[in-house]
């Protein structure tokens, strides 16, 4: 529901520690990633942790130069280990004439998606949407004007985002997409199969998104208070009718769907319930937002009240929780933070806890600075196992010390599991301890490699030197945190430096 820009590794044996040193992270080969089971895979059949950004711009020009990211974004990114990004499109900009696709636009979005490629970045292009369209102000975006037929009636009071969406003539609105009165689903679907097909050939293309946080429109009382099962079926039948024009011009994308935006009040989703969600390559594309901080945000309510988010929080998860314990489809969360610091490791824990990676909000393009410093930067540049040999298994990371554990299961692979290292917590350089496997990585890699010496569980542990690093929790996956000590050895090598760097906020 954010809006604004972002001023934003041995089999048991010995532990080796090496010093500091400036390591930066390489371009490197892309793999392709498609969705198996509940997980995202690479082409060496490695489960994939995604951790990225949002960049969306919201108003023309789209993808001008100074308005998108360059390469200069997505080598910082790949630094601070950033392997996804959730970039923004728009049906205004794909359509901007009624069924007329701009395909200048289409080639410039496949320049982004290319340039972050070059850097290991995996892109989710985000149909991106706030209050409709922009016939509404006040931050509307999204829709093209010739798409929508309702038109705020004279004398009508608009608050703005995001009271706006309870204007009647803005639900009017939403309910001629619903409906697919005039067509605009028809138009849609023919923006999103435009974009699809230009995708073809472009590895780093993850998914689309289909639409950002969609309105119920005039039936939003019916979610309140739990859940409207009526609105979602008819959402679901618009999401399967854009999926298969998405599929008929390219079957490899990864396609994502949000629940409708009222999940961000606590309502549950009941996509799936009925029909069940049957076609491949489904993803769940929730958001993880607190309301008292987005009203301190944007409304002004009092600060103290963001006490509660943890409350909301839970809930939202447990939201999750049920979701894909229905359907057994992956979850990806493309919405989180803010710009506020004090709401992030709510996500972050319970993302870890469960193995589900995120985007976080927002990154602003062509930035002179590294906005990646002080506390946002700390918890959100994490070391983490962005490629697992096998099942992943329980993880954890102290954000203020750098303390990682991490257990996984092993299975063949032609490739080693991946741990991105970070950058910003290890002043010192860092070192590895592995039970059960050894570190196959030079000194002073950035991303440490580990291959199993059995067919046993490997537990790898990275921490800075003297640091009692951290416990792996007991339990599988998804069964909430824990914090202590960790002992382990192994032999293998790795170090790493770390530079300083903060995000900043954003809404």
């Amino acid at each position: 529901m954010a809006r604004s820009v972002v001023a934003l590794a041995a089999a048991v044996g010995c532990v080796l520690t090496a010093p500091a040193a400036p390591a930066v992270a390489e371009p490197g080969a892309l793999s392709p990633l498609h969705v198996a089971g509940s997980r995202f895979v690479d082409e060496y059949g490695r489960i994939v942790l995604l951790h990225g950004v949002n960049s969306v711009g919201k108003e023309p020009p789209y993808f001008a130069p100074g308005t998108t990211l360059t390469e200069r974004d997505a080598e910082l990114l790949s630094r601070h280990g950033f392997n996804t990004v959730r970039l923004g499109v728009s049906f205004d900009g794909l359509m901007p004439t009624r069924g007329v696709v701009d395909t200048a636009y289409l080639d410039r979005v496949a320049g982004v998606v290319d340039i972050l490629a070059q850097y290991g970045i995996h892109t989710v292009l985000d149909n991106h949407q706030d209050g409709l369209s922009s016939i509404w102000g006040g931050g509307g975006n999204g829709f093209p004007e010739w798409a929508i037929h309702a038109r705020p009636a004279a004398g009508e009071p608009n608050p703005g985002f995001p009271l706006f969406y309870l204007m009647p003539s803005m639900n009017a609105g939403w309910d001629e997409v619903w409906d697919n009165t005039y067509g605009v689903l028809d138009y849609l679907g023919q923006a999103l199969g435009a974009l699809a097909g230009r995708m073809s050939g472009h590895p780093g293309a993850l998914g689309i998104e289909l639409l950002n946080e969609p309105w119920p429109g005039s039936a939003f009382l019916s979610c309140f208070p739990n859940g409207c099962a009526g609105f979602d079926a008819k959402y679901q039948a618009a999401m399967q009718k854009l999926t298969d024009a998405i599929r008929a011009r390219n079957d490899d994308l990864a396609v994502l769907w949000e629940p409708n935006v009222t999940w961000n009040e606590t309502m549950p989703s009941n996509l799936g319930q009925n029909p069940p969600i049957t076609a491949p390559g489904i993803v769940f594309a929730p958001h993880d937002y607190c309301i008292p901080s987005q009203m301190s945000i944007y409304n002004g309510l009092p600060s103290f009240l963001r006490g509660l988010c943890p409350l909301q929080q839970g809930k939202t998860w447990g939201n999750i929780d049920a979701f894909e314990n229905r359907t057994g489809i992956p979850t990806l969360v493309t919405e989180f933070g803010d710009g506020d610091a004090s709401v992030l490791s709510n996500t972050l824990i319970n993302a870890d806890d469960r193995f589900i990676g995120w985007h976080y909000w927002q990154y602003s393009a062509g930035r002179g600075t590294d906005p990646f410093t002080g506390t946002t930067g700390s918890q959100l540049v994490r070391t983490y196992p962005r490629a697992t040999a096998g099942e992943p298994g329980r993880m954890r990371f102290d954000a203020d010390t750098g303390d990682f554990a991490y257990r996984f299961t092993p299975h063949a692979s032609a490739a080693p599991t991946e741990i991105y290292v970070s950058d910003l917590h290890y002043p010192g350089g860092y070192q590895v301890r592995v039970d059960g496997g050894r570190v196959t990585s030079p000194a002073d890699a950035r991303v440490v490699t580990v291959e199993a010496t059995g067919s046993g569980t490997v537990t790898v542990y990275i921490n800075r030197p003297g640091s009692k690093g951290a416990t792996v929790p007991d339990g599988p996956v998804g069964t909430g945190s824990a914090s202590g000590s960790a002992s382990g050895s192994a032999s293998g090598s790795g170090s790493g430096s770390a530079s300083g760097s903060d995000s900043g906020s954003g809404s």
